[in-house]
Formats: structure tokens, sequence, C-alpha cells
């Protein structure tokens, strides 16, 4: 089989380099894309960023190089100037996300946030909170779409805070949460460390998990299942995303049409931290 020239595919993670050390999901994901990669004698290229403005200019850089074959470009955003300036640059590039233009792995949001909303409207909660990641993210906005959605149809009002995947986000935003007045018998997260933070800031107040408050986590890392009680969580086999993501990558690099393709989809997982509304 044919080996590429340059032999490395390009990912930038715009994004705190500290998250990195504590957030399980970007090593499982690049994990996966580097196991199906290896196969072709290919590696990631890897650079952290802090904005997409130097994402940008690390593309440019790339191109003007030759230092890749192709891109893997994650979070999208909404008016995201990235992939104009891929096409620009010629560096074939696969979007993690929605792209109207380029190859994609495109996720299904709505239907594990539905999952996830029916099995806490089940337990009785009605008064539920969203820990959320940026808000800029388009996935970001197609969950709060969909949570609000079936929030509407439930009669609940839902309370949605914005968070950034960190632990101190979690800490902070679930703290402010539980002194609300009437605060949520139930909480869900955008991320596992938010949602790991949360639990200890549940802690710290006095409030029981799960008998006072019901908590759920996104992304199955290691982290949720060694938190105390176990945290249940919407599930998603990120090793076999970055598998997925690294075979459109082959097609791309190829030359050939790429095959459209979704992640694998989350589902709820419960263990010791969601019971019925106290």
């Amino acid at each position: 089989m044919e080996v590429s020239p340059t032999g490395a595919v390009g990912l930038v993670l715009a994004r705190p380099a500290r998250l990195l050390g504590v957030e399980p999901f970007f090593m499982e994901f690049i994990a996966g894309i580097e196991e199906r990669l290896a196969e072709r004698d290919l590696s990631v290229l890897l650079h952290v960023v802090s904005d997409h403005e130097a994402e940008i200019a690390a593309y440019r850089r790339w191109a003007a190089r030759g230092l890749v074959d192709a891109t893997v470009v994650v979070n999208p955003v909404v008016d995201d100037p990235r992939p104009a300036v891929l096409r620009e640059l010629g560096l074939p590039a696969v979007v993690v996300g929605d792209d109207p233009d380029l190859p994609a792995v495109r996720t299904d949001h709505a239907g594990p946030v539905a999952e996830a909303l029916g099995h806490l409207l089940e337990l009785g909660h009605r008064r539920i909170a969203r820990v959320t990641g940026p808000s800029a993210l388009q996935h970001t906005r197609a969950r709060t779409a969909a949570l609000l959605s079936g929030c509407a149809q439930a009669g609940v009002e839902p309370v949605i805070v914005e968070g950034d995947y960190s632990e101190e986000a979690g800490a902070k935003l679930t703290t402010a949460l539980l002194s609300l007045p009437e605060p949520p018998t139930a909480i869900l997260y955008d991320n596992d460390v938010m949602a790991v933070a949360g639990l200890a800031a549940a802690a710290s107040l006095g409030v029981a998990v799960p008998a006072q408050l019901s908590l759920v986590a996104w992304d199955d890392s290691t982290l949720c299942r060694l938190a105390s009680p176990a945290l249940t969580t919407m599930s998603v086999d990120v090793h076999q995303f970055g598998v997925a993501v690294a075979e459109s990558v082959l097609e791309r690099i190829d030359g050939v049409p790429v095959t459209p393709r979704w992640s694998p989809t989350a589902h709820y997982v419960p263990r010791g931290t969601t019971a019925p509304s106290p």
C-alpha cells in the first residue's frame, strides 16, 4: 500500500493545555486515530494552541512546509473560519462535526440528550440543570436545543449554565446551582471532569448524591467509574470514534470519495449517582 509522502496527519487543539492532563476524551480519541493510522505507517502531528487564530496560523505553516498530508478539524463553532482557510490552502481535511463543504464525521446529539432527559423525567425530576461546554461550539448548541425541546414537551424549565470542561468550572457552577432558592434535583454535565468536580462540590455542601441530587456525566471515562459513588453517564466509545475519523482521513489522503460516517452514539449507563427525585 502506498505510504503518504509526509507520514503525518495534523490535529490542532485550540484549548487550554492544562485540560489535556485531566480530561481523558482527547487522549482516547487520538489513540483511536493513531491505532488506525499506524497500519499505514502514519502518525498524528498534535499541536495545542490557545485559539482559532493560532490554529489557522499553524495550518498555514503546515501547508507552506508540506508537513502534513491531511488535517482533522475538531470542535466546529458557529461561523467557523477554519474550513474556508483549509480549502484556500488546498490542505485536505476531515471535520469532526457538521460542515456543508468538507468531509465530516457527524454525531447525533439530540438522541442522547433526549435519552438522558427521559431517564431523569422517569425518575420524577422536574428541577433539572445542565452544565454545558463553551456555548460557541456547535455540539454544545445542538445539545442545548435538544434539552430545551424535550423539557418544553415535558413542561419543565431547565437551568442551563456555561462551563469550559474544567474541574474549576464544574465545582463553581455546581455550587452556584445548589445555592439557588430552588436548587435542581438533577444536573446533566457536558463532560466527565465537570461531573466529578460537581460530585465533590455537592459532598462539600452536604448534599447527598443520589438521595438529594442526581448527577449524569458525559463521556464514560475511567474517572466516572472510579468516582464514589460511580457516576451515571452518557457513555461514548471514544476510541472507536477516533478510528472512524482515521478511516475518513485515509480516504481523503487516497483521493477517493469519503464515506459518510457517524460517531458511536452516546447511551445512558445508570450507576450510583441517579435515583428518584426527593
